[in-house]
């Protein structure tokens, strides 16, 4: 069965709306209610559950990126087509202001929470106004854990998702406990990304009120990290090819 492209441009937008309402959702409604450990696998779960069901739906149709960082890793790879390249990436980031506009209308509902979700910038990341605001890491170690775990992610991604995989039928239970991983390591240093996608769009969306304008002007980094962790995965894909 052949799929179109703009049918495969319409699953990577609701692939990346899933995926931001599942993480976004979670992150921001329990940004001023839970215990912190509670919060991290709280959000690390929903997202992993969600985005493995999501894969199952439309891997077929798109290959389920959801991920610029995903997106670019299997076009240096030689998995993926380079025109599709940013028409992919549009999608996703579409998808993800979208689903966070949804997030925002909901904390909209509550007048007493709404401040808080504003100040947190829709739970972007776990930076503001310019200083560490999470668990004391500087911006260094921000880079370097943004680019290991997504690494890994898009390692496994690459793969899992071999044709001569013998793993392929669970590769998205595979991608999905991978990506929950990621988020439980990360949450607590940098509120998790490994996908620009993640951050932009509630970072984007904050930008229009004051006390939230600081994501936007920090979220370079968490395009900049990815996109390395995700080239990386590309190269050692490339090296760990059987000939």
């Amino acid at each position: 069965m052949a799929w179109t492209t703009g049918q495969r441009y319409l699953a990577e937008f609701l692939g990346t709306f899933g995926l931001l309402l599942c993480v976004g959702g979670a992150a921001v409604f329990t940004l001023a209610n839970l215990e912190p450990l509670t919060r991290v696998v709280l959000i690390a779960f929903s997202l992993g559950l969600g985005v493995t069901g999501l894969i199952y739906a439309l891997g077929d149709i798109s290959g389920a990126h959801f991920n610029p960082a995903v997106t670019i890793g299997a076009w240096a790879a030689g998995r993926f087509r380079a025109r599709d390249v940013v028409p992919y990436i549009l999608c996703q980031v579409a998808g993800g202001v979208v689903a966070m506009g949804v997030v925002a209308a909901i904390a909209y509902g509550n007048s007493t929470f709404f401040p808080t979700a504003q100040a947190g910038a829709l739970a972007s990341q776990c930076y503001s106004a310019g200083s560490v605001a999470c668990a004391g890491y500087g911006w260094g170690a921000v880079f370097v854990l943004e680019t290991a775990l997504t690494f890994f992610l898009v390692f496994v991604i690459l793969f899992v998702t071999r044709g001569e995989s013998s793993s392929k039928n669970l590769a998205p239970l595979g991608i999905g406990l991978t990506l929950a991983m990621t988020n439980l390591v990360a949450i607590p240093i940098d509120g998790a990304s490994v996908n620009p996608a993640r951050s932009f769009a509630p970072a984007i969306l904050s930008s229009f009120w004051s006390s939230g304008n600081w994501a936007i002007q920090q979220d370079w980094i968490f395009w900049v990290a990815p996109i390395v962790g995700g080239l990386i995965a590309a190269a050692v894909d490339r090296a760990l090819r059987a000939h």
